[in-house]
């Protein structure tokens, strides 16, 4: 069982996440701001952190590096509309994009890796 953080500000998307997660024996927490994730990043100490770009209190992905410091054999997937990785990755084999709209299938190939 993986520990993993989804930070995104969109509730139906997290509510969405977090029971198939939850179904796949994870210990999933969710948080609506950058703020909150980052708080529960230190509290919890995730596996996986999925992690949206464009969040109320500021980008999600500018938080990538501060991430792979803090939790060095953390996996972080970048969700976004738009398939673009930032170019400042530290471990970019810990680092994996899902574009929007996720479907199961994308998912579960990018677990497939992940976990």
């Amino acid at each position: 069982m993986k520990k993993i953080l989804i930070i995104d500000d969109e509730t139906d998307l997290c509510l969405l996440l977090k029971g198939y997660l939850t179904r796949r024996h994870h210990d999933v927490t969710v948080a609506n701001s950058l703020y909150d994730g980052l708080s529960k990043a230190m509290e919890i100490k995730p596996d996986v952190v999925f992690l949206d770009n464009n969040l109320p209190d500021g980008q999600g992905w500018d938080k990538t590096v501060w991430f792979q410091k803090q939790f060095p054999g953390l996996h972080i997937i970048l969700m976004s509309a738009f398939n673009s990785a930032p170019q400042f990755l530290q471990d970019p084999n810990r680092v994996h994009i899902l574009e929007k709209p996720v479907s199961f299938s994308m998912l579960d190939r990018t677990l497939d890796v992940v976990v």
